[in-house]
């Protein structure tokens, strides 16, 4: 009968040792295959912490803006006030008390409207007194003419009857000196006649200004007079007449922009109280010290610039609000690209874009810009109408594992 394969071997030593299925052939293969598995798993590993450490960059998206046609100008920005351009301040010219008032504000009155009455404090008797004096020396100085001569007479027979020296010499000196005297009263009484009418004349300019006329035709803006207000002359200013078909703009310019501003050039603003409506203007005028305190302990310096608009329809108000331009240059039909392309040029005024051509392929472009505003900036040469400009767009960042 067969035998079973005897599984038992001797060590060195003699002790019997069972040769198991794991320590033979098949034993090994399992182990290579651990192995194997094992450095699958590491090189998997790098990958991954390679991946983590170097990540793909991501691909940037074109974003393009197209060259268009259109106007531009390059402007100042200032906020400023409209104010009344021509006014006349009309006070009183004699003392006394308002009597009448003729006016309201807002009222249009043309030149040589009657406006206010004024008593004067002059008495109406000081006239008739001094007219009855004027009387009185006029009638003396009838009588003192005839006294003259008089003395012209005796004189002309004294001197006849001394040629003939029949006369005593004192009696000659004396009708002489008779008519001198009666000639130089005659000169006072014509000078004192001559004051008294010119005191006169001047209590008539008075009393014709007890009424005061509009000087120049307008709109009334301001009134402060008042039915028995007492007033005194040329010391209170009774109302205010002014032009307002003409308004003038004052803005406030930063001293960075003022050196850009030049006298004639176009200026405009609009103000709230009229939304999408503007107003037309030449800057007329550029003060040349600072505004309020401005530029002062180290504080910007702020200057006052003036530029005038026609106010036909009596729309503008003095006080409104005005946010102002000034036109430094512009130019219509231009080509233009938006103004976050513009970065610094070169020193021939030129920078580089890309243009992404028709079959798909990027171009760089010599591009010199020209003017710009806040949104458009226009293209001198380097770019056709129409042509797509790349906007880069910057790469979106990769999420950090956990």
């Amino acid at each position: 009968m067969a035998t079973e394969p005897n599984n038992f071997s001797a060590d060195p030593a003699g002790a019997p040792v069972v040769d198991s299925p794991s320590s033979s052939g098949l034993g090994r293969r399992g182990w290579s295959a651990l192995a194997l598995l094992l450095v699958a798993a590491a090189a998997v590993a790098g990958w991954y912490s390679y991946q983590q450490r170097h990540p793909k960059p991501v691909p940037v998206k074109l974003e393009t803006v197209t060259v268009e046609r259109g106007d531009i100008e390059q402007v100042v920005n200032a906020t400023g006030n409209v104010v009344m351009q021509s006014y006349v301040d009309v006070g009183a010219k004699v003392s006394g008390q308002i009597s009448d008032v003729f006016v309201t504000i807002g009222e249009v009155v043309k030149d040589g409207k009657l406006l206010v009455a004024i008593a004067p404090s002059v008495q109406a008797g000081r006239v008739e007194s001094n007219r009855a004096q004027l009387a009185r020396m006029k009638a003396e100085l009838a009588g003192q003419n005839a006294q003259l001569d008089f003395a012209q007479l005796q004189f002309q027979r004294q001197s006849q009857l001394k040629a003939e020296n029949a006369t005593r010499e004192e009696t000659f000196e004396s009708s002489r000196m008779g008519m001198y005297s009666a000639a130089a009263k005659v000169d006072a009484i014509n000078a004192q006649i001559q004051q008294l009418e010119a005191s006169m004349k001047e209590d008539e300019a008075l009393q014709k200004q007890t009424k005061v006329f509009a000087p120049v035709g307008g709109t009334v803006v301001a009134l402060s007079a008042r039915v028995g207000q007492p007033v005194a002359a040329n010391q209170e200013v009774l109302l205010r007449i002014a032009d307002l078909s003409k308004m003038s703009v004052q803005a406030r310019v930063a001293e960075e922009d003022v050196t850009r501003l030049r006298k004639g050039m176009t200026a405009y603003f609009s103000t709230p109280g009229y939304p999408g409506k503007q107003w037309l203007g030449k800057l007329r005028q550029i003060m040349l010290l600072p505004a309020d305190d401005s530029g002062k302990q180290g504080k910007k310096a702020y200057y006052t610039v003036l530029f005038d608009v026609a106010n036909p329809s009596r729309e503008l108000m003095s006080g409104m609000t005005a946010d102002v331009y000034f036109v430094l240059a512009k130019v219509e039909h231009a080509l233009t690209i938006p103004v976050t392309l513009m970065v610094k040029p070169d020193s021939k005024g030129v920078q580089k874009l890309r243009v992404l051509q028709a079959n798909g392929q990027l171009q760089t472009r010599d591009v010199k810009l020209g003017i710009h505003n806040g949104e458009r900036v226009q293209v001198f040469s380097g770019l056709n109408e129409g042509e797509r400009v790349v906007l880069p767009v910057a790469p979106e960042k990769p999420v950090a594992a956990n």
